[in-house]
């Protein structure tokens, strides 16, 4: 008996299995599709060539500004409008074809951005946002330490000692996105007099500041994560953050960025599950396709499967955004789910090529390798379990 043939869906091939994508305005589709053109002429093409060398595309900065996604309307009046799930689904089609350069793009303008925008003062939004819009300066996040990761709530070690109009800064922070080439770091520390935490922008070239690049990394080889060392690093008042005054202040900049991971994690996803498809249709065995298998095609539904789930999370997500009631246990909840259906969708789809799997000229071994990173940073899987464990009780389990 003959096979039957079907009309293979496009949104099937593209990961889009449920047409998340009209769900956007129609100007808001234009500027989704330019990015894309924008993510498959420039940066697909080298992803795997800096993912070897380390490197991040700084040379695409100028192209970066000109497609108008960096910053919101309130940072400057020139950027147009745009809502929670079109940015949102820029950070999937991002991931889609790079994390890294999705991570790269999401550390200056989610994490830096978003902690100026969330905790500085208006003339500190004045001073450091629209440059950093116009990519004329690129911002680092600097929490994480080499011994504090998951406890940073609580445990922070750098420390903040106030001297007249000025902040000493005395620590150590580790795997800081961009922090090599950083203009600007927000670096959080522990006030010695209150012990609260509080957030400070370190500029480029201060003394005491350095940033080494950290070495050996399988994941996101395409960031420049560093080791940064404070030594008596002085920092006017004026680069406090006014309104950063405890871990919770940083916790509003978490909750935004955490809702991103998820995007970008579903974004990874989707970049495996299409060069796995891609693979499985012109890759032959026994003489057919190794997608007309039954094994192979059991992997890719449950690759869609997986992917359109955390689709429907993320666009859910993105509305409750657009409606103020995000709460911080539901994108807590959004990244734990998201990343852990990633890292399941990944795997998959590195099966599907056997053997070629592992090699980066097929891509899913990158996004295999990379989707670690993203499981872990942005809070653990388990840490973001137990904020949304507290919603759901009402009592903490965190030691």
């Amino acid at each position: 008996m003959a096979e039957r043939q079907h009309r293979i869906d496009p949104a099937a091939v593209e990961g889009d299995f449920f047409h998340v994508r009209d769900l956007l305005e129609s100007e808001e589709r234009k500027k989704l599709d330019r990015v894309r053109d924008f993510l498959v002429e420039r940066v697909a093409p080298r992803a795997n060539e800096l993912w070897i060398a380390g490197e991040s595309p700084l040379d695409l900065r100028d192209e970066i500004r000109e497609l108008d996604i960096t910053g919101t309307y309130a940072d400057d009046h020139d950027i147009a409008p745009r809502s929670y799930l079109l940015t949102g689904m820029l950070g999937m089609e991002m991931s889609r074809v790079d994390p890294s350069f999705a991570t790269f793009f999401g550390v200056h303008a989610g994490l830096a951005m978003g902690s100026i925008r969330e905790c500085g003062s208006q003339e500190q939004k004045d001073r450091w946002l629209p440059p950093m819009v116009r990519w004329d300066k690129i911002g680092a996040f600097a929490l994480t330490e080499p011994l504090v990761g998951s406890g940073t709530a609580l445990g922070l070690t750098t420390t903040a000692r106030r001297e007249g109009d000025t902040w000493v800064l005395d620590g150590e922070k580790k795997w800081i996105g961009n922090a090599t080439f950083a203009d600007l770091v927000v670096v959080w520390a522990k006030d010695v007099a209150d012990e609260q935490v509080k957030g400070f922008v370190v500029e480029k070239g201060t003394p005491g500041f350095s940033a080494k690049a950290l070495q050996d990394k399988i994941s996101l080889r395409g960031v420049q994560n560093a080791h940064i060392v404070l030594d008596g690093v002085r920092v006017p008042e004026a680069n406090r953050l006014q309104h950063a005054d405890s871990f919770r202040d940083t916790a509003r900049v978490l909750k935004v960025t955490r809702g991103g991971v998820a995007w970008s994690a579903t974004g990874c996803a989707v970049g495996a599950y299409e060069a796995a498809r891609g693979y499985a249709v012109r890759r032959e065995q026994f003489g057919r396709p190794i997608g007309s298998f039954q094994l192979v095609q059991d992997l890719l539904a449950r690759m869609l499967a997986n992917i359109t789930a955390c689709q429907a999370m993320a666009v859910r997500m993105a509305r409750l955004h657009e409606e103020d009631r995000l709460g911080e246990a539901q994108a807590a909840l959004a990244k734990m789910f998201c990343t852990t259906r990633m890292r399941e969708t990944v795997a998959w789809a590195r099966e599907v090529f056997g053997g070629n799997g592992i090699l980066l000229e097929h891509d899913a071994a990158r996004f295999f390798a990379d989707a670690e990173a993203l499981y872990s940073y942005e809070g653990s899987r388990d840490m973001n379990s137990l904020i949304v464990g507290r919603a759901a009780t009402g009592y903490s389990a965190f030691v």
